[in-house]
């Protein structure tokens, strides 16, 4: 069994093979990568990429995936709906951060560079706020400029407008970084806050759904 992983950019691959390396050892990893799935979800909404994720997720699952790791928090919630559909566990890789940011405090601050990440972002983390029982009041922070540099390359000009947007906040008990590619920035932020990133929880969560041998 392996563990297929889709992406909306092919920034992750590296990350996530990263990750594995360290934490899951042994585990095989399948990328699959599509651009466009973003690109059209930011325009039409996500639930306008929703046929051609249930093309890819079965495709990956006749191909061996044993569970199937959605990276694009944009699209995570049509991937993860299409569980039942392909036969295996579908999961998006900011669950399991969102779940955490619960425990962490009332106050949830979280931030993103892509304006159609947000609303996915904040429903998940007011679902798991019901799953748990506990009340919690969400703001959002839209980091200006900060997509444009990702999209030009300009990777740790990204990172540190996230950094600045995060040590700007007042009044968070968390703070949670909604995309993935936003990981690095927890690293450059002084806040003295709990910063929340997404892929090696993420990634966890699949392993964890994924038959594989553990190295003894």
């Amino acid at each position: 069994m392996n563990l297929a992983l889709l992406h909306t950019s092919p920034v992750h691959v590296p990350v996530f093979d990263a990750l594995r390396d360290t934490d899951h050892p042994g585990l095989a990893l399948r990328h699959l990568v599509d651009e466009s799935l973003l690109e059209r979800a930011r325009t039409a909404g996500p639930e306008s990429v929703a046929d051609d994720v249930r093309a890819l997720l079965a495709s990956a699952v006749a191909d061996g995936a044993g569970a199937v790791l959605c990276t694009c928090s944009t699209i995570g919630g049509v991937a993860e709906a299409q569980s039942a559909t392909v036969g295996v566990p579908v999961l998006r890789v900011d669950r399991p951060m969102a779940a955490a940011a619960v425990e962490a405090g009332r106050a949830v601050a979280v931030v993103a560079a892509l304006e159609s990440t947000l609303a996915p972002t904040v429903a998940l983390v007011e679902e798991e706020a019901a799953r748990a029982g506990r009340a919690v009041d969400v703001t959002t922070v839209l980091v200006a400029g900060a997509w444009e540099r990702f999209e030009a390359g300009d990777r740790d000009g990204y990172r540190d407008l996230v950094a600045a947007a995060v040590d700007g906040l007042t009044d968070a008990d968390v703070v949670v970084l909604a995309q993935a590619s936003m990981a690095p920035a927890a690293g450059r932020t002084t806040t003295t806050v709990p910063v929340l990133s997404s892929p090696r929880p993420g990634l966890r969560a699949a392993a964890d759904n994924t038959a594989y041998a553990e190295p003894s």
